[in-house]
């Protein structure tokens, strides 16, 4: 797998059983990448551990006078100097490769795992923790990765110059072999206690994290009360706690450098002492104990990597298990609910939060004083997060949305928020969409009003054939107006036809008589599907079955609009968009004022009906 060949078609299924599952999986999927950098750093390893016998080959044919010998110890350090060259280089270039495509395939998983979960997401795990998953995880995750295949060149060639010390010269060979092995595992007990304190840091890391996101979700309400240094005090409480963490566990990392420093020292300091006494005895050459001396120096190198491996699985460890326990989620179906499994989800609509209530087959309108509170509970409606983690699911025919399967819930429920986008291509494939087939092309175009659309688009057929529907559609609609996009986006949710469709201000950018159609048609096609409006439109309201007026996110009152306006103050001053000065003043009383908004509202509506009879 390559940088350029990303994202994966399919990042596969992963073992979440723990976070050392999750690593040996994420390790078999990329054996190919693993073994290909282990072998480019056996090759940039080996040709570094030859340089000290090449070393001592030229000192001995110094010793020995030899011109030949010395000239073949140059040409032969040309050779080695060029494999090391290469071998770094493509090492490097494979190792961070690996590290890229497996942070890539994680990120994925994660991504596919928050677009299936949706708003169930934030009520099962905290929002600090999916931030640090999503970011310093992976990154630790890519980091183990990227240092195993390092330290499989390492452990190969390490275990491959003892046994080559051994064989060339047995005496300081056996010092070597039986050192090597205890310099690796001196670090062992020193691992457990550098794991822990690296759990402790990362721990009071998540907790700063979701004190943090808490914080700025909640950033309005804390400046209403006043509360912003309370919160600042808590957080840089937090803060300095993660920064003492962070010290104690970087102490606890520095005394095992300093170990990994210190016996290797030692080691070469009896290696040398021991083979001078056997150069002073004759029993081995000057130019042996070179290559020796030199041989052990650098077997310092591959010491690095066992650190950095035992480092890299502390950090990648606890992050591994943090990934795999938020990929092990799964979107549940209770088990009284697994009697309808299969079959379509159908009923009233409900939001306990807000008290939202559509009956099943009519056609709702919700008017809510602000719009973001709209958009909101809009988005609530057809499962998706709104970043309440304690808000109760919403229910469709007395079944949790979030607790079906995704493509269920989706199927059942279809959002079309206020800008809708729409993707290049014909008008043909933007209306070929999953749809249950029951509700063609032609009646969603004539519903939403697109007569004045189609023929625009037929003017501006590029193949002259006059046919709209095979007529391009720019990026986004750019070559439509704000009305014409609105229009075939609401055409396009219409053709779905799921059992659910939620509108949120679909007719904000048409004209008042359009928006009247619009309206009727609706209602016309949608009979007997279950139909949520969002809208402050009079002309919308007069025709929905039911109006629901929600503030400050919960339900206040429900009924006609026309019953609505004479009783609901707060309602028609919503609607007939009456300002205080309006409503107030020395010459007008309130119920004055009340009156007159009421009759002008009327009035309107009456001559709106008699234009749309008379047309």
């Amino acid at each position: 797998m390559q940088i350029r060949d990303l994202p994966y078609t399919d990042p596969g299924r992963p073992d979440v059983r723990s976070g050392p599952r999750f690593l040996l999986w994420l390790g078999r999927k990329q054996v190919a990448g693993q073994v290909k950098a282990m072998l480019w750093g056996v090759l940039h390893m080996a040709a570094v551990a030859l340089l000290p016998v090449v070393l001592g080959i030229a000192v001995q044919a110094v010793v020995d006078r030899s011109g030949g010998r010395l000239a073949l110890a140059g040409g032969l350090m040309v050779l080695l100097g060029t494999l090391i060259a290469l071998g770094d280089t493509m090492l490097h270039r494979v190792a961070v490769t690996n590290w890229i495509t497996a942070a890539a395939r994680v990120q994925q998983l994660l991504a596919r795992r928050t677009a299936e979960l949706g708003a169930t997401l934030t009520r099962r795990v905290a929002a600090g923790e999916i931030v640090a998953v999503s970011t310093g995880d992976v990154e630790k995750i890519g980091w183990f990765v990227e240092a195993f295949s390092r330290f499989l060149s390492a452990a190969l060639t390490t275990v491959a110059v003892c046994v080559a010390l051994v064989i060339y010269q047995p005496t300081l060979g056996v010092v070597t072999a039986i050192g090597v092995p205890v310099l690796v595992l001196a670090v062992l007990p020193l691992l457990p206690h550098a794991t822990k304190r690296a759990d402790d840091q990362r721990d009071k890391a998540g907790r700063a994290t979701e004190l943090a996101s808490d914080t700025v979700a909640g950033l309005r309400v804390l400046r209403g009360i006043g509360g912003e240094e309370l919160f600042l005090t808590r957080y840089r409480r937090a803060s300095q706690e993660v920064r003492k963490a962070a010290v104690h566990s970087a102490r606890m990392w520095a005394l095992i450098a300093a170990v990994q420093v210190l016996l290797p020292g030692l080691l070469l300091i009896a290696v040398v002492w021991y083979g001078v006494g056997l150069v002073q005895d004759g029993r081995i050459g000057v130019g042996e104990l070179v290559t020796v001396y030199g041989t052990v120096t650098f077997l310092l190198f591959p010491l690095r990597q066992f650190e950095e491996i035992a480092m890299a699985y502390s950090f990648s460890r606890p992050s591994a298990a943090r990934a795999a326990r938020v990929l092990a989620l799964r979107r549940t179906v209770p088990a009284a609910d697994a009697a309808r499994a299969g079959k379509a989800l159908s009923g009233d609509l409900h939001d306990p939060a807000s008290g939202l209530h559509a009956p099943a087959g009519r056609l709702t309108a919700v008017v809510c004083g602000d719009p973001d509170a709209a958009g909101r509970l809009a988005e609530r409606l057809g499962g998706h997060a709104t970043g309440a983690t304690e808000a109760p699911s919403v229910l469709l025919g007395g079944v949790a949305l979030d607790e079906v399967p995704l493509d269920e819930a989706r199927t059942a429920v279809l959002v079309q928020d206020k800008d809708p986008v729409l993707l290049s291509g014909t008008l043909a494939e933007l209306l070929d969409v999953p749809s249950s087939g029951e509700v063609g092309a032609d009646a969603a175009l004539k519903a939403a009003q697109c007569g004045d659309v189609l023929t625009a688009l037929a003017q501006a057929s590029a193949d002259d054939s006059g046919d709209p529907m095979r007529t391009r559609i720019t990026e986004r609609g750019r070559s439509l107006s704000g009305g014409q996009r609105q229009r075939l986006a609401l055409a396009r949710s219409l053709v779905t036809d799921p059992e659910v469709l939620v509108l949120d201000e679909p007719t904000s950018a048409v004209d008042s008589h359009t928006e009247a159609r619009i309206a009727d048609g609706l209602k016309e096609l949608r009979q007997g599907r279950t139909t949520v409006v969002f809208s402050s439109s009079p002309l919308l309201l007069d025709r929905a079955d039911r109006v629901v007026f929600t503030r400050e996110d919960r339900v206040v009152a429900v009924g006609r609009h026309r019953e609505l306006l004479r009783d609901a103050p707060a309602y028609r001053a919503v609607v007939t968009r009456e300002t205080d000065e309006e409503g107030a003043g020395p010459a007008r009383s309130a119920a004055g004022a009340d009156t007159g908004a009421l009759d002008t509202e009327l009035t309107r509506l009456e001559k709106t009906e008699q234009i749309e009879e008379s047309a």
